[in-house]
């Protein structure tokens, strides 16, 4: 197992592991990320989001999607993980965990604050792993979102 950066013959299939994810999350209608979104976002000259990749003898076996956040308590940049993702015949041998593990120690090489993420309450399994890490729910916050008609109308002058 090795952890490398996606690099752009990969983004078939980080684009298929992406619809695996939303499959997962119940969600397969909300995963519309187009090939030439992925080329743009991950592979232009200065990315603001990343990819890493899990590879297993030559196969993609998972990604973690990440960028970078700030707290201004801290006066730091932290990392945000957008999606952690390992193909379920790849699960509990640890490469999640492994993921998990170097994305921390980017955080510290580079002097962050902080490394946090979401989880869909009904995902047991995973709040369960991430606990066993040492994660802490962040209970008292409550995620906001503005999109589609409702940014438009919120972006109107």
């Amino acid at each position: 197992m090795s952890i490398r950066p996606a690099k752009i013959e990969d983004v078939e299939e980080i684009l298929a592991l992406i619809y695996e994810l939303a499959l997962y999350e119940k969600a397969p209608d909300e995963a519309k990320a187009t090939r030439e979104q992925i080329l743009q976002s991950f592979f232009c000259e200065n990315p603001k989001v990343f990819c890493d990749l899990v590879e297993v003898d030559g196969e993609i076996a998972g990604l973690a999607i990440w960028f970078l956040n700030y707290s201004t308590w801290q006066g730091k940049h932290g990392i945000y993980l957008e999606d952690l993702f390992i193909r379920p015949q790849y699960r509990g041998l640890g490469f999640g965990k492994a993921l998990l593990k170097h994305l921390a120690a980017i955080c510290e090489e580079r002097g962050y604050g902080r490394f946090q993420w979401w989880v869909l309450d009904w995902n047991e399994p995973a709040i369960e792993f991430y606990k066993s890490l040492g994660a802490v729910a962040m209970d008292e916050w409550t995620v906001y979102r503005v999109s589609e008609q409702a940014l438009i109308e919120l972006a109107q002058p």
